[in-house]
Parts: C-alpha cells; structure tokens; sequence
C-alpha cells in the first residue's frame, strides 16, 4: 500500500467488513409442538458484558501494541471514532483470555499440513498462542529496525508502513508468517468494530451507528422494504441502551 494514503479508508473497511460481520446464512426447519411452549422462562443463557478493567490475556506491553495497530486499520475520522477509542483492543483481549483464545471446539490434533483457504486453520498453535508469538516477533523486528522503538512510538505514516509490510507478506517475522497474523489481525478487529458491545467492541455502537445498523431491536419490518433510506432510530444493543436505564 503507498504510505500516502491511509491504510484502509473507512468506507472500503464499512463496505467489505460490516456484511461479512452482521450477516448469516441459517436452514430452519419447523417442528410442532403440542401442550406447552418449546421454552421455559429464565431458561435462556445469555453471554456475559464484559466490564470495564485490566486486561485479561493481554500484557500492557502487548495492549499498547494493540491499541495502535487497531487504531491504524480503523482510524478515526469525521465519520467516528477509531478502532483504539471503539474498544477493538478490548474486545480481542477478552475474546483471546476465552474459548477463542484456546481453540475450544476445534480439531487441533495432527496431522498437520497446508491447506487451502476453505479449510480453515491447519497449525497446533491457539489464536492465543499465534497472538502471543506474533506480537513478540513483530515487536523484535521493530526494536531491531527502529532504533529500539516500539510500534506505538513510530509515527502513523512508518506505522502504516510496517502494517502495509505485513499485509502483503514483505515483512520477515521469526517463524510466524507474516501475512497470516495480519489477517487474524484484521478480522479479529473488524469483529470487534462490529459485534454488539456486550463483548467489549464497539463501544457506545460506533460502528453500528456510523452503517445505519439498528442493533438487536425487537422489530423493524417498517423498514425492511424501504431502501435507500437510513433508519431514523439509534441501534440497540442486547443490554438495551444506556439511556433507558432508570437514573433514579
């Protein structure tokens, strides 16, 4: 990418990132019931807010870095906030200090060989401990070309240089490819530009606000057929919204 223009302009990420994290594809299939609802009230298993406080995976070191690189693949403009203030940083911390973080769910047992891109990831390492070893590497590299800096001393245009390196796979990190973690890095924080604040991300619904998304709101088929229109009413997260909270 040419250090001149910013590393991703909001309306490309918006435009590429917000259908891939606010949409899916589903098959339902009906069943009848006779003699009762099929649910049971307070049975549901919501998942948890994640509160503000110190991080949970990341070490300062690791956040500071964190903090800058998110804020470089989502930079505030007049649009919004960037990826640092809309909590990104804090979303990925929290979701890697969880299942994420250690691969519940997933086959990790050998063999192990290259894949192609439709059958996902292929290697031993946890998002966890692929987070933990590319930060290293990434921070070595950088110590040893910059004069002993780290990334968040480097200014943006040589911090957008570094990730444009990254990206396109230029970069030579020690055992960790280099294009690989960034890609891990941009996704991770398009989800937490985009996931409901609830997780951290998205603080105060930026994103959602900034693509005209309404958010977990119980109905708006008024709206569905009305294109080209942005819906009038702020985004609701699934905590509800602050200013419905009682203050008294």
């Amino acid at each position: 990418m040419d250090s001149k223009v910013p590393l991703l302009s909001r309306r490309t990420f918006l435009t590429s990132a917000a259908i891939l994290v606010t949409t899916t594809a589903s098959v339902v299939h009906g069943r009848t019931f006779h003699q009762g609802m099929p649910w049971a009230p307070g049975a549901a298993d919501p998942p948890a807010q994640v509160r503000p406080g110190p991080w949970a995976f990341f070490t300062s070191d690791e956040a500071a870095t964190m903090e800058a690189i998110v804020d470089r693949l989502i930079p505030p403009d007049d649009g919004g906030p960037g990826g640092k203030d809309a909590g990104c940083a804090v979303f990925i911390d929290r979701q890697l200090a969880g299942p994420y973080g250690r691969s519940d769910g997933l086959y990790t047992l050998p063999p192990f060989m290259p894949g192609s891109s439709t059958q996902g990831y292929q290697n031993p390492d946890s998002p966890g401990g692929r987070y933990r070893a590319g930060l290293k590497a990434l921070a070595d590299h950088i110590r040893q070309s910059q004069s002993g800096k780290t990334l968040r001393e480097l200014s943006t245009v040589d911090q957008d240089k570094l990730l444009s390196t990254l990206e396109d796979g230029s970069i030579k990190l020690k055992d960790i490819d280099a294009k690989a973690f960034f890609a891990m890095l941009l996704q991770d924080t398009q989800q937490g530009f985009f996931a409901d604040p609830i997780y951290g991300g998205n603080r105060d619904m930026a994103g959602w606000k900034l693509v005209g998304f309404p958010g977990a709101r119980y109905d708006y088929r008024d709206w569905v057929e009305r294109h080209n229109e942005r819906y009038p009413l702020p985004p609701v997260s699934i905590m509800g919204r602050t200013d419905w909270v009682s203050k008294g």
